[in-house]
């Protein structure tokens, strides 16, 4: 008699551990689905906060980025360096006017690092003539202040006047390859990095202008020789626009 209750008893207990086993079974697959629909959800909510996808950049947009980013990183560097040889001489002849040139000198550091990031990121080129641009940069802030206040100023005229002109030219083209891209791109939208650098050039050129005005405010056109002065950096400036566009 007690054999047939031995077995009954390890009959129940099979059966209670199969019970427990199933219930454990049933609460694990309901869990890993409430997972999946948390992960699925999480998934849903990342990717409507991801940014919208814009086209691609078309050949002729591309090779208009990095001549336009070549060039302007060129031009900054020439005005980081331009100032940076006022202000050497200045603080030490006329510091009255050290801090109107470190005001005009720290817009346009921001003005070197932002372009120098932009030919990182794109992986564009420097101008083969960087060199050239340093020194005669340097020089040039240093010639003219050596000569005083108001000749430091006609050369900020000049060199203002010749980079918000070709800024000007720039948006022109911007909005011009833009439009192209909407009137072209199936979403009707035009490429991130060009919308971007619209944007950057248009509050690079206001800086540039606002740094004119301060320099004809600062008697610019007192300085002796001033037409000599000021069409001569003006050329200057154009030539080697021309050249970092190209090399």
């Amino acid at each position: 008699m007690s054999i047939p209750i031995l077995r009954s008893s390890r009959a129940r207990v099979r059966a209670s551990t199969l019970a427990v086993a199933g219930a454990r079974l049933m609460e694990y697959n309901s869990t890993a689905a409430q997972s999946h629909d948390t992960a699925d959800a999480s998934i849903a909510n990342l990717a409507s906060k991801l940014p919208e996808k814009f086209p691609p950049l078309t050949p002729e947009a591309r090779k208009f980025l990095s001549r336009l980013i070549r060039v302007d990183q060129a031009g900054e560097l020439g005005a980081d360096l331009i100032y940076a040889g006022q202000h050497f001489v200045l603080k030490r002849s006329m510091p009255s006017v050290a801090p109107l040139i470190q005001h005009m000198w720290d817009q346009e550091i921001r003005h070197h690092k932002s372009f120098d990031d932009l030919q990182n990121k794109h992986r564009v080129r420097p101008s083969l003539l960087s060199p050239v641009w340093k020194i005669a940069a340097y020089g040039l802030g240093v010639g003219t202040a050596l000569m005083g206040k108001e000749a430091a100023m006609a050369c900020t005229l000049a060199v203002e006047t010749v980079i918000g002109g070709h800024y000007n030219n720039q948006l022109r083209d911007l909005v011009r390859i833009l439009d192209e891209e909407v009137r072209t791109s199936t979403n009707g939208r035009a490429s991130d990095e060009l919308r971007a650098l619209a944007t950057t050039v248009s509050e690079f050129r206001d800086d540039e202008l606002e740094h004119l005005d301060t320099a004809v405010e600062n008697d610019a056109e007192k300085a002796r020789p001033y037409v000599l002065l000021t069409e001569t950096i003006k050329n200057g400036c154009r030539v080697a626009v021309w050249i970092a566009e190209r090399l």
